[in-house]
């Protein structure tokens, strides 16, 4: 157990570690954004059409990378490189199918959409969902083959080609134009603005999809199984539900939010404050898809394995005390945090505790998710995330105009909440697993009340408040090393520890 935790943690770092990055250049962006875009309205546009992205995403994917994982771990299983290519035909075709549409439907979308004096972010819009839904399979694919580094490598890429088209087309090339207007003319248009960015995205997409080719040829050689794709769509449609509901629950906020006032410029500019602060939360969002990303091939290889209840509540426990030391550490600087984006965004600041938690409660639900994915029950994944999706709508709906976007912040805790519970309970009947309760309960408590030390105290001098809380956020750590993490026991660091320990004994002699 202690070397697939270690193994586990591990591939989290690995495959976090383009996710940390790419999360954390693009919170880096928002104070580019919010300087450079000409008022808050222009990043609610962003917020809005990304919120679409998110959803579309998982429609075109419709759960093919787990029901990937599932099929091609299977002991039965004899030719795996058939599982491969029958889900990367199938988002080929899902993939090239929707772009079409969506070409050929460019103005009706634009008006739906709001963006209808500019269809033409709707089309690439489309095109980097397509080519992202598409990229998925070879992604999972590489996860599969244990090659962390190349996936990761190739992730970097993408990130870093977009953060330098970003700086390039909003930063430089307004400055070559006012020197230099003929150098540019040819390619550039000082209005462009917030096209820019979806242009960025556009070429990175590109760039990730010729460089994936290698691997999809095993695949494309195997080519399509009917017998196959039925298995897989099967599996997968439930998480397909289950997915969209989810994402509906992070992204209903943004898509709903300019439907719900007749001033279409207000809605605008308080969902790009809205928009703006929800960045700040974002090291528990790229923690939690960190943790995904290795999650999914860990569970799935356990499962081939033996019983592993107990390592699944291990993975639970430790989720939880680096979540909640996160939590605090974000909230306990956010007085430099907030220097991100302007002081016009700062009436956005209060929904970050919100969002955080309720980004913790999602973590922990993805945890349970365990039980009925391995049981084959992936419909009560699609139920719970229904009833969470029912209520993160009937939330923003009933109090959004009344309360703005600080509604829009607790219908997510709320609806991450109720799936937590509700999977919790239904999971200990199904699949029962001996999660560790008391330290949870224990942890969230000494949580709480370090925040309540740390935030409510009117200590006027910055530095003298910040000294304080960082002594508040040591002190948990203090106690997660003493209780639950001694450095000597965990997984890999322990290892390291004893060798050199074993080369000072050696060398005295």
């Amino acid at each position: 157990m202690a070397n697939g935790i270690g193994r586990l943690a591990k591939d989290t770092a690995v495959y976090g570690l383009s996710s940390i990055i790419g999360r954390l250049l693009n919170w880096l962006m928002v104070p580019l954004y919010v300087r450079v875009l000409e008022n808050t309205g222009e990043y609610g546009i962003i917020t809005n059409l990304y919120g679409w992205t998110a959803l579309l995403l998982v429609i075109l994917t419709y759960g093919m990378e787990t029901g990937f994982f599932r099929f091609v771990n299977k002991k039965e299983e004899t030719e795996p490189m058939r599982v491969y290519g029958t889900a990367l035909y199938s988002t080929a075709f899902t993939s090239t199918l929707f772009l079409t549409l969506c070409l050929l439907f460019l103005r009706p979308l634009g008006r739906v959409t709001g963006n209808a004096a500019h269809p033409e972010y709707i089309g690439m819009i489309a095109g980097i969902v397509a080519v992202d839904a598409f990229c998925s399979i070879p992604f999972a694919y590489l996860r599969y083959r244990g090659r962390a580094l190349r996936f990761t490598a190739i992730k970097l890429l993408n990130i870093g080609l977009t953060v330098f088209l970003n700086v390039f087309f909003l930063v430089i090339c307004p400055r070559l134009y006012r020197l230099h207007p003929a150098w540019m003319e040819w390619f550039y248009r000082p209005d462009g603005g917030v096209g820019y960015i979806f242009v960025s995205n556009v070429i990175a997409s590109a760039l990730v999809f010729f460089l994936l080719l290698p691997d999809m040829l095993p695949g494309l050689r195997a080519k399509m199984d009917r017998q196959r794709l039925k298995q897989l769509l099967a599996y997968s449609f439930p998480i397909l539900l289950l997915g969209v509901a989810g994402i509906f629950n992070q992204t209903a906020d943004k898509i709903l939010f300019p439907l719900l006032f007749e001033d279409k410029a207000y809605a605008s500019a308080q969902l790009g404050i809205y928009g703006a602060c929800f960045k700040i939360a974002v090291v528990m969002v790229m923690f939690i898809q960190a943790f995904r990303y290795a999650y999914e091939p860990f569970i799935f290889s356990k499962n081939r394995e033996q019983d592993n209840r107990h390592a699944y509540a291990s993975v639970m426990k430790y989720f939880i005390i680096f979540s909640l030391a996160l939590f605090l550490g974000v909230m306990f600087y956010i007085d430099l945090l907030k220097h991100f984006v302007g002081p016009e965004y700062y009436p956005g600041l209060r929904v970050v505790p919100v969002v955080m938690l309720g980004e913790l409660f999602y973590g922990i639900y993805f945890n349970l998710s365990v039980w009925y994915k391995l049981t084959d029950r992936t419909i009560w994944g699609a139920r719970f995330s229904a009833i969470g999706c029912v209520a993160t709508v009937a939330i923003i709906l009933l109090f959004v105009p009344r309360y703005g976007f600080m509604a829009c912040a607790w219908a997510s805790f709320a609806s991450n909440l109720l799936m937590m519970m509700l999977s919790y309970f239904t999971g200990q009947k199904k699949y029962p697993v001996a999660y560790d309760l008391p330290s949870a309960g224990l942890y969230g408590l000494l949580a709480a009340g370090l925040y309540v030390a740390g935030m409510c105290p009117p200590i006027e001098n910055i530095s003298l408040r910040l000294s304080y809380r960082t002594a508040l956020w040591l002190l948990l750590v203090g106690v997660i090393l003493k209780k639950d993490l001694r450095l000597q026991e965990i997984p890999g660091i322990g290892a390291c520890l004893r060798r050199m320990k074993k080369k000072r004994v050696e060398s005295n002699k």
